[in-house]
């Protein structure tokens, strides 16, 4: 079996202490990267195919990313804990339309999907375009 790896990208010492103390306990190496630095090395590609071929390259048979709890996303809330895929769906279109103000054939292409399929889903979420080309802001 392979040596895992567990990638923490944080700015808070706690949660970087705690993970390396649980990495020294087991069979864990522990890299640690501050938010800018991640958003660096996401821009180099040879830091990506290196990445890549960590995680692919070990004896791996499957992985999971999990994102670390904290305050910001509510860590463990009771209420809802996960999103449904259509409640991601409906904010990924809602970033879109509000993204390219109202433009729904420019939120399609951005969205990877057709216009006909945009207009669709625009229907079933209940979304107002016309709020977007009012306000000509970005969605939250």
């Amino acid at each position: 079996m392979g040596r895992s790896l567990v990638i923490v990208v944080s700015d808070d010492p706690t949660v970087i202490q705690k993970t390396q103390v649980m990495g020294t306990g087991g069979n864990v190496s522990v890299k640690v990267y501050s938010p800018e630095q991640w958003n660096n090395h996401m821009e180099d590609k040879t830091f990506r195919s290196q990445l890549m071929g960590q995680v692919t390259g070990s004896s791996l048979t499957g992985a999971t990313v999990l994102p670390f709890p904290s305050p910001a996303n509510g860590s463990g809330s009771k209420d809802k804990p996960v999103s449904t895929i259509n409640d991601l769906e409906s904010m990924a279109i809602r970033n879109a339309i509000f993204e390219y103000k109202g433009n729904l054939t420019e939120a399609a292409k951005a969205l990877g999907i057709g216009r006909a399929t945009l207009y669709r889903k625009v229907k079933q979420y209940n979304i107002d375009p016309s709020q977007a080309r009012k306000r000509g802001v970005k969605a939250a």
